[in-house]
Protein backbone atom coordinates (compact mmCIF):
# COMPACT_ATOMS: atom_id res chain seq x y z
CA UNK A 1 0.00 0.00 0.00
CA UNK A 2 2.15 2.86 -1.36
CA UNK A 3 -0.45 5.50 -0.69
CA UNK A 4 -0.38 5.25 3.40
CA UNK A 5 1.77 6.75 5.75
CA UNK A 6 2.18 6.15 9.55
CA UNK A 7 2.73 8.70 12.23
CA UNK A 8 3.79 7.54 15.63
CA UNK A 9 2.57 9.27 18.66
CA UNK A 10 4.27 8.95 22.17
CA UNK A 11 4.30 10.57 25.46
CA UNK A 12 2.22 10.16 28.52
CA UNK A 13 -0.22 12.13 27.10
CA UNK A 14 -1.13 10.47 23.99
CA UNK A 15 -4.42 8.97 24.61
CA UNK A 16 -5.41 12.08 25.90
CA UNK A 17 -4.38 14.51 23.40
CA UNK A 18 -6.31 12.19 20.45
CA UNK A 19 -9.24 11.78 22.71
CA UNK A 20 -9.76 15.53 22.62
CA UNK A 21 -9.35 15.93 18.62
CA UNK A 22 -10.62 12.67 17.05
CA UNK A 23 -14.50 11.70 16.62
CA UNK A 24 -14.05 7.86 18.27
CA UNK A 25 -13.09 6.95 21.54
CA UNK A 26 -9.44 5.89 21.57
CA UNK A 27 -9.79 5.02 25.37
CA UNK A 28 -10.47 1.20 24.20
CA UNK A 29 -7.10 0.76 21.70
CA UNK A 30 -5.83 -1.60 23.99
CA UNK A 31 -8.89 -4.10 23.00
CA UNK A 32 -8.26 -3.30 19.40
CA UNK A 33 -7.33 -0.85 16.44
CA UNK A 34 -9.97 2.34 15.98
CA UNK A 35 -10.96 4.22 13.01
CA UNK A 36 -11.78 7.80 13.36
CA UNK A 37 -11.35 11.09 11.55
CA UNK A 38 -10.10 14.51 12.41
CA UNK A 39 -12.95 17.55 11.32
CA UNK A 40 -12.73 21.12 11.12
CA UNK A 41 -14.61 23.10 13.59
CA UNK A 42 -17.87 23.30 10.71
CA UNK A 43 -17.94 19.16 11.40
CA UNK A 44 -16.67 18.72 8.07
CA UNK A 45 -14.04 16.01 7.45
CA UNK A 46 -10.42 16.53 6.79
CA UNK A 47 -8.78 13.05 7.39
CA UNK A 48 -9.84 9.45 7.99
CA UNK A 49 -7.23 7.38 9.31
CA UNK A 50 -6.77 3.79 11.82
CA UNK A 51 -4.90 4.06 15.32
CA UNK A 52 -2.98 1.08 16.79
CA UNK A 53 -1.50 0.40 19.69
CA UNK A 54 2.26 -0.56 19.89
CA UNK A 55 3.42 -0.59 22.79
CA UNK A 56 4.22 2.66 24.47
CA UNK A 57 3.20 4.10 20.86
CA UNK A 58 -0.02 4.89 18.66
CA UNK A 59 0.48 4.48 15.28
CA UNK A 60 -2.02 5.97 12.55
CA UNK A 61 -2.15 4.84 9.35
CA UNK A 62 -3.21 7.64 7.14
CA UNK A 63 -3.53 8.35 3.09
CA UNK A 64 0.31 9.54 2.18
CA UNK A 65 -1.36 13.04 0.62
CA UNK A 66 -3.13 14.01 4.14
CA UNK A 67 -0.10 13.30 6.46
CA UNK A 68 1.78 16.16 5.91
CA UNK A 69 -1.57 18.38 6.54
CA UNK A 70 -2.55 16.17 10.10
CA UNK A 71 0.94 15.86 11.15
CA UNK A 72 1.18 19.66 11.71
CA UNK A 73 -2.25 20.17 12.78
CA UNK A 74 -1.55 17.73 15.56
CA UNK A 75 1.88 19.39 16.29
CA UNK A 76 -0.04 22.87 16.45
CA UNK A 77 -2.52 21.38 18.76
CA UNK A 78 0.20 19.39 20.99
CA UNK A 79 0.73 22.86 23.32
CA UNK A 80 2.19 21.69 26.62
CA UNK A 81 1.05 18.10 26.42
CA UNK A 82 3.46 15.24 26.64
CA UNK A 83 3.16 13.79 23.36
CA UNK A 84 5.68 13.37 20.60
CA UNK A 85 4.68 13.27 16.74
CA UNK A 86 6.55 12.02 14.14
CA UNK A 87 6.41 9.94 10.52
CA UNK A 88 7.69 6.42 10.11
CA UNK A 89 9.32 4.54 7.52
CA UNK A 90 6.25 1.80 8.34
CA UNK A 91 5.19 0.02 5.46
CA UNK A 92 1.60 -0.99 5.63
CA UNK A 93 0.27 -4.20 4.13
CA UNK A 94 -3.24 -5.60 3.81
CA UNK A 95 -4.75 -8.90 2.85
CA UNK A 96 -8.00 -10.99 3.42
CA UNK A 97 -6.37 -14.16 3.99
CA UNK A 98 -3.80 -15.69 6.73
CA UNK A 99 -3.04 -12.64 8.54
CA UNK A 100 0.93 -12.39 9.21
CA UNK A 101 1.47 -12.53 13.20
CA UNK A 102 0.44 -9.31 14.55
CA UNK A 103 -1.50 -7.87 11.79
CA UNK A 104 -4.98 -6.15 13.13
CA UNK A 105 -8.28 -6.57 11.70
CA UNK A 106 -9.84 -3.63 9.64
CA UNK A 107 -12.16 -2.03 11.83
CA UNK A 108 -14.58 -0.94 9.19
CA UNK A 109 -16.04 -4.07 8.03
CA UNK A 110 -15.24 -7.51 8.13
CA UNK A 111 -14.13 -8.34 4.54
CA UNK A 112 -11.94 -5.75 4.69
CA UNK A 113 -9.75 -7.66 6.02
CA UNK A 114 -6.44 -7.30 8.08
CA UNK A 115 -3.78 -4.74 8.36
CA UNK A 116 -0.09 -5.27 9.04
CA UNK A 117 2.19 -2.60 9.82
CA UNK A 118 6.31 -3.58 9.36
CA UNK A 119 9.38 -3.14 7.13
CA UNK A 120 8.32 -5.49 4.20
CA UNK A 121 5.27 -5.42 2.09
CA UNK A 122 3.10 -8.49 2.81
CA UNK A 123 -0.04 -7.32 1.11
CA UNK A 124 -2.25 -10.20 -0.86
CA UNK A 125 -1.66 -9.83 -4.46
CA UNK A 126 -4.93 -10.04 -7.08
CA UNK A 127 -7.50 -8.44 -4.57
CA UNK A 128 -9.68 -5.87 -6.32
CA UNK A 129 -10.10 -3.87 -3.05
CA UNK A 130 -12.23 -1.65 -5.17
CA UNK A 131 -14.77 -4.11 -5.78
CA UNK A 132 -14.66 -5.33 -2.16
CA UNK A 133 -15.09 -1.46 -0.47
CA UNK A 134 -17.72 -1.25 -2.77
CA UNK A 135 -19.66 -4.36 -1.50
CA UNK A 136 -18.91 -3.38 1.53
CA UNK A 137 -20.11 -0.13 1.41
CA UNK A 138 -16.88 1.87 2.74
CA UNK A 139 -15.94 4.62 1.10
CA UNK A 140 -12.43 5.74 0.66
CA UNK A 141 -10.26 8.86 0.20
CA UNK A 142 -9.97 10.62 -2.48
CA UNK A 143 -12.64 9.27 -4.33
CA UNK A 144 -15.42 9.08 -2.29
CA UNK A 145 -14.24 11.12 0.93
CA UNK A 146 -14.00 14.78 0.15
CA UNK A 147 -13.40 18.17 2.22
CA UNK A 148 -16.79 18.90 1.61
CA UNK A 149 -17.96 15.77 3.59
CA UNK A 150 -19.94 15.25 6.44
CA UNK A 151 -19.04 12.26 7.90
CA UNK A 152 -22.47 10.81 8.89
CA UNK A 153 -23.40 11.38 5.33
CA UNK A 154 -20.27 8.91 4.46
CA UNK A 155 -21.45 6.57 6.73
CA UNK A 156 -19.14 7.22 9.50
CA UNK A 157 -21.52 5.38 12.27
CA UNK A 158 -22.01 1.83 10.42
CA UNK A 159 -18.42 1.96 10.26
CA UNK A 160 -17.57 2.38 13.78
CA UNK A 161 -16.05 5.45 13.03
CA UNK A 162 -17.62 7.86 15.61
CA UNK A 163 -18.79 7.99 19.02
CA UNK A 164 -21.52 9.98 20.76
CA UNK A 165 -20.49 9.47 24.06
CA UNK A 166 -16.60 10.02 24.61
CA UNK A 167 -17.40 14.01 24.83
CA UNK A 168 -15.84 16.98 22.88
CA UNK A 169 -13.77 17.14 20.15
CA UNK A 170 -13.02 19.28 16.80
CA UNK A 171 -16.66 19.67 15.17
CA UNK A 172 -18.39 17.39 17.73
CA UNK A 173 -21.01 20.10 17.95
CA UNK A 174 -22.32 20.10 14.64
CA UNK A 175 -21.69 16.49 14.29
CA UNK A 176 -24.01 15.75 17.34
CA UNK A 177 -26.56 17.86 16.47
CA UNK A 178 -26.74 16.15 13.11
CA UNK A 179 -27.27 13.05 14.73
CA UNK A 180 -29.84 14.09 17.09
CA UNK A 181 -31.76 16.95 15.81
CA UNK A 182 -32.06 16.59 11.60
CA UNK A 183 -32.96 13.76 9.36
CA UNK A 184 -30.11 13.18 6.88
CA UNK A 185 -31.46 13.95 3.29
CA UNK A 186 -28.51 12.84 1.18
CA UNK A 187 -25.67 10.67 1.66
CA UNK A 188 -23.39 8.04 0.87
CA UNK A 189 -25.40 5.49 -1.72
CA UNK A 190 -24.31 1.66 -2.97
CA UNK A 191 -25.52 1.84 -6.88
CA UNK A 192 -25.92 -0.92 -9.11
CA UNK A 193 -26.27 0.38 -12.78
CA UNK A 194 -27.84 -1.56 -16.09
CA UNK A 195 -24.07 -2.06 -17.74
CA UNK A 196 -20.69 -1.41 -16.60
CA UNK A 197 -20.73 1.43 -14.16
CA UNK A 198 -18.78 4.77 -14.57
CA UNK A 199 -16.19 5.37 -12.03
CA UNK A 200 -17.53 9.47 -11.36
CA UNK A 201 -19.89 11.44 -13.31
CA UNK A 202 -22.85 13.63 -12.28
CA UNK A 203 -26.00 11.80 -11.19
CA UNK A 204 -28.88 13.30 -12.75
CA UNK A 205 -32.87 12.64 -12.85
CA UNK A 206 -35.24 11.40 -15.99
CA UNK A 207 -35.74 15.41 -16.18
CA UNK A 208 -31.68 16.23 -16.51
CA UNK A 209 -31.75 17.71 -12.80
CA UNK A 210 -28.98 17.18 -10.34
CA UNK A 211 -28.77 14.60 -7.93
CA UNK A 212 -25.24 13.49 -6.91
CA UNK A 213 -22.69 12.37 -8.10
CA UNK A 214 -20.42 8.88 -8.47
CA UNK A 215 -17.39 8.72 -6.83
CA UNK A 216 -15.77 4.90 -7.41
CA UNK A 217 -16.93 2.13 -9.44
CA UNK A 218 -16.41 -1.82 -10.37
CA UNK A 219 -18.15 -3.68 -13.02
CA UNK A 220 -21.90 -2.61 -12.57
CA UNK A 221 -21.68 -1.66 -9.05
CA UNK A 222 -20.34 2.19 -8.17
CA UNK A 223 -20.60 4.43 -4.45
CA UNK A 224 -21.87 7.78 -4.95
CA UNK A 225 -23.03 10.89 -3.21
CA UNK A 226 -27.12 11.44 -3.64
CA UNK A 227 -30.12 13.23 -2.55
CA UNK A 228 -32.84 10.74 -1.25
CA UNK A 229 -35.72 12.25 -2.37
CA UNK A 230 -34.44 11.94 -6.29
CA UNK A 231 -33.24 8.60 -6.34
CA UNK A 232 -35.69 7.36 -8.73
CA UNK A 233 -34.95 6.75 -12.88
CA UNK A 234 -31.84 7.99 -12.14
CA UNK A 235 -28.48 8.11 -14.39
CA UNK A 236 -24.90 8.79 -14.89
CA UNK A 237 -23.38 9.64 -18.38
CA UNK A 238 -26.38 8.37 -19.98
CA UNK A 239 -26.47 4.55 -17.76
CA UNK A 240 -29.10 4.21 -16.10
CA UNK A 241 -29.23 3.28 -12.92
CA UNK A 242 -31.51 0.43 -11.53
CA UNK A 243 -31.05 -0.26 -7.86
CA UNK A 244 -29.68 2.35 -4.97
CA UNK A 245 -29.03 1.17 -1.37
CA UNK A 246 -28.28 4.41 1.01
CA UNK A 247 -25.46 3.70 3.35
CA UNK A 248 -25.37 6.11 5.99
CA UNK A 249 -26.50 4.16 8.80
Amino acid sequence: MNDRSVIEIQGQDRIKFLQNLVTNDVSGLSQGPVYSAILTPQGKFMADFFLIERGDSILMDIHQQLAGDILKRLNMYRLRADVQLGLTDMIVSRGVDDAPQGAVMDPRHPDMGWRFYGDSDLSQPNIDWTARRIAAGVPDYPQDLTTDSYILEMGFERLNGVNFKKGCYVGQEVTARMKHKTELKKGLVRLTFAQTAPTSGEIVTEHGKPAGYVSSASGTQALGYLRFDRGNGISCNGIQITKVEPLIT
